[in-house]
């Protein structure tokens, strides 16, 4: 009993600790200088489960909490776009096992956390192969774009059956087309046109890219989005990150000076 009221008192310290830091984070950050789009690789759902004796399949129901909170935090910040990297196209060569229960998690999320994305104005946008996707996805997935269609608050892009190269490849067909039926000349194809035919067509490119889990790679995600996007890695699993971390990298993205190819002020 004594050990249980330690480890009790132990975990209200530390509650209280990152309550005190997510505090004092708020009050460091520039609501005038928020990147207006945040993309996230979400990663290490399986490493988290593995490392606790846990199968897989745990860590990626843990992860769904993680998406809770920072959805909730971008979206109480006034951020304009959060890009979720959820489900690669090389996801596919998993045990399949493990991808049904991702395919579920979706299904699940969407319907169990609908009502609170249409109180917060959050705006669902899929992007990927949808089509390739199991019909119960599928259905979940257009629910859920059609509930907060006209929503106006944060966008939140779904990278589902997403590859930053089949997003390139499926710009390409749609630009040739184009040019076969005369629609669009070659000379007229440039940067906006090829943009404009991505599947983050509309949208501004990410100001900044978060990944955690401690890998250091895009792993094919947003190839021609993040020409220019600033990268923050961290070495927490998915399943623990939370708003805590999203102000962490908010606070050192504003110590950023984006160039964009040019010089530094006063060089």
């Amino acid at each position: 009993m004594f050990n249980q009221i330690v480890r009790f008192w132990r975990r209200k310290d530390t509650e209280n600790c990152a309550e005190a830091e997510v505090n004092e984070l708020i009050k460091r950050i520039d609501k005038n200088k928020l990147p207006c789009h945040i993309a996230i690789i979400m990663d290490g759902n399986g490493r988290w489960a593995l490392r606790r004796g846990l199968t897989r399949s745990y860590g990626h129901r843990a992860g769904i909490e993680a998406l809770r909170d920072v959805v909730r935090i971008c979206s109480e910040l006034g951020i304009g776009f959060l890009t979720l990297y959820a489900f690669s196209t090389e996801n596919w060569k998993r045990p399949q096992e493990e991808i049904d229960i991702l395919m579920n998690l979706l299904v699940e999320y969407f319907y169990k956390e609908i009502d609170e994305l249409c109180e917060n104005g959050v705006r669902v946008h899929p992007i990927g192969r949808l089509a390739e996707l199991p019909a119960s996805a599928r259905k979940a997935i257009d629910m859920a774009v059609q509930r907060t269609r006209e929503n106006k608050g944060l966008t939140m892009n779904l990278a589902f059956n997403y590859g930053g190269r089949n997003e390139i490849v499926d710009a390409v067909r749609a630009i040739a087309a184009k040019l076969v039926n005369g629609t669009l000349r070659i000379e007229q194809i440039s940067e906006k046109v090829i943009s404009d035919h991505l599947y983050t067509a509309g949208q501004p490119d990410p100001d900044l890219l978060i990944r955690p889990s401690g890998d250091l790679r895009i792993s094919n995600f947003l190839l021609w989005q993040l020409a220019y996007t600033e990268f923050w890695f961290s070495s927490v699993m998915w399943p623990d990150f939370r708003r805590i971390h999203i102000l962490q990298a908010l606070v050192d993205y504003q110590q950023r000076e984006r160039r964009f190819g040019g010089l530094n002020k006063g060089t």
